[in-house]
């Protein structure tokens, strides 16, 4: 048995297919994983990420940690709330785990790391954080509740506290705001427009069944991993690991390479494979055959075999589409072995769909 969430109980009340994630009893699907997709595409569905890791880093200091420990600059991050997504290297340039980060003040910041590399990720910020003025405090009292799709964000401000709605309702993407417990932040992992929102563990329910009395479906693992896969969004153990660089993920527009002297974990040997160029990178694949493309399929492209690194079934394009990293250089077609045949594929360049929307003729 896993650990359990807030949520634990409502899941099991809603008949969700629990499954280990990360070491968390997490839904995978309330019955229907298309439904579910389908309704966050077209209306809104609510996901539980209590699972992730929330993690504050505070001090005269804070600043300069982060400006050590990630690949993206957060010097960039002046007004308050700004949010920047980054990679956190390790000394090689791999990627220890792509995470966000919320800026509150120049020595108050908030991270969201991911559950399957939180231990991971703990310690190795507790190593760099050595000699740095900071405290690093994890925050495992909060729960985290996505609710994503177009009618997302109405359906929700009216369920806020009064003191947050009008600036929720006026929240800029990549955006959060903070007042009477509640982090709300206008980011995402769908390709969809909604909120996250972080509040105490005990009021996790009570907002989740407000939200369904407002007709925001929950939705689990299985339609998340198939609307970020359409969305073009990396999902860490599978696309990207401390074995590749983010300039072999899709990655490189989250590194900053200016101010030159920022020294970055990683800086070095990625600037190196930068001037040399990557010899392979992330692509996006649509199957042109009848077939499903899956994780760690082989790829025969131009300049070589790849492996597909996360595929699945687009609900949306109704076709099967894929991340695959594959050498350089890439071609417009390529193969994919599946069941023993090789079958044709068009190399693409994500997202596959956004705000609901193929993204395949842009």
């Amino acid at each position: 048995m896993g650990k359990r969430t807030p949520l634990y109980e409502a899941h099991v009340e809603a008949g969700a297919k629990l499954v280990d994630f990360g070491g968390w009893d997490m839904p995978l699907h309330y019955g229907s994983r298309i439904e579910e997709h389908r309704q966050v595409r077209r209306d809104a569905g609510m996901f539980d990420v209590s699972h992730m890791g929330v993690v504050d880093i505070e001090g005269p200091q804070a600043q300069a940690l982060l400006r050590r420990l990630l690949a993206n600059d957060v010097a960039r991050l002046r007004a308050p709330g700004k949010a920047l997504y980054s990679c956190m290297l390790n000394e090689g340039g791999g990627v220890v785990d792509d995470l966000l980060v919320y800026y509150l003040s120049d020595t108050n910041f908030r991270i969201v790391i991911n559950a399957a590399t939180r231990e991971t990720d703990l310690a190795w910020i507790a190593g760099v954080a050595r000699g740095f003025q900071v405290s690093v405090r994890e925050r495992p009292e909060l729960a985290m509740i996505a609710i994503q799709g177009p009618q997302a964000r109405a359906k929700t401000v009216p369920l806020l506290p009064q003191a947050l709605r009008a600036g929720a309702q006026g929240l800029e993407p990549f955006f959060a705001l903070c007042a009477e417990d509640r982090f709300v932040a206008r980011t995402g992992y769908t390709g969809e427009d909604g909120f996250e929102i972080m509040l105490p563990a005990e009021h996790a329910t009570p907002l989740w069944n407000a939200l369904l009395g407002a007709g925001v479906r929950p939705a689990g693992l299985g339609a998340r991993d198939t609307l970020r896969l359409e969305a073009g969004m990396n999902l860490y153990g599978a696309d990207m690991d401390q074995t590749v660089t983010p300039l072999e993920s899709g990655l490189g527009w989250t590194v900053a390479w200016e101010p030159a002297e920022r020294n970055f974990l990683g800086r070095e040997p990625l600037e190196r494979q930068r001037a040399q160029g990557p010899s392979r990178r992330l692509v996006g694949l649509v199957l042109e055959d009848r077939g499903v493309l899956r994780a760690h399929q082989r790829v025969f492209a131009e300049g070589g075999e790849g492996v597909v690194t996360s595929g699945s079934f687009s609900p949306t394009l109704g076709r099967s589409i894929a991340l695959a990293r594959v050498p350089l250089p890439v071609g417009e077609y390529c193969e994919v072995e599946i069941r023993g045949r090789r079958l044709r594929a068009s190399v693409v360049r994500p997202p596959f769909v956004r705000h609901g929307r193929s993204c395949l003729n842009d």
